[in-house]
């Protein structure tokens, strides 16, 4: 994976806040990029959350997987890239990396897996076609 096999991105930097006792960012806030950058992507392919919600359906995360590569340190500037790997009958596969600002191959590499629901049931109900061209969309 390289930074330029990522359509959209998101750029942040590293607070204090951010990092532990080793000195570098903690675990956790590896998923909260991910999780903002995806909604920054949703954002970005007219599929804000406000929308999602109205139609009294919503994903639900059935699976996240980080990869470690590198560490990222206090005030380091970087990007989260997103693209849709897959989508399925109910399920979308977003593909993340973070790459640090200047750096072309990730610190760090991850895979989210969400099943759209009916927020009633939690059934699974099918991704339309207007969502799905949506979220593909982004990914050009």
């Amino acid at each position: 994976m390289l930074n330029h096999d990522f359509p959209f991105s998101l750029p942040f930097r590293v607070r204090f806040a951010e990092v532990d006792i080793q000195g570098i960012v903690f675990n956790a806030h590896y998923m909260t990029y991910f999780d903002t950058a995806i909604t920054e992507y949703l954002r970005h392919c007219n599929l804000p959350y406000a929308v999602l919600k109205e139609s009294g359906n919503d994903f639900h995360l059935v699976k996240a997987t980080l990869e470690y590569k590198a560490p990222l340190y206090s005030d380091d500037l970087f990007t989260v890239g997103v693209r849709v790997g897959r989508i399925g009958r109910s399920s979308v596969t977003f593909e993340l990396a973070i790459f640090r600002d200047g750096e072309t191959t990730p610190c760090n590499t991850g895979e989210i897996i969400w099943v759209y629901a009916d927020m009633t049931t939690h059934k699974s109900v099918a991704i339309s076609d207007e969502m799905r061209g949506m979220l593909l969309g982004g990914s050009k």
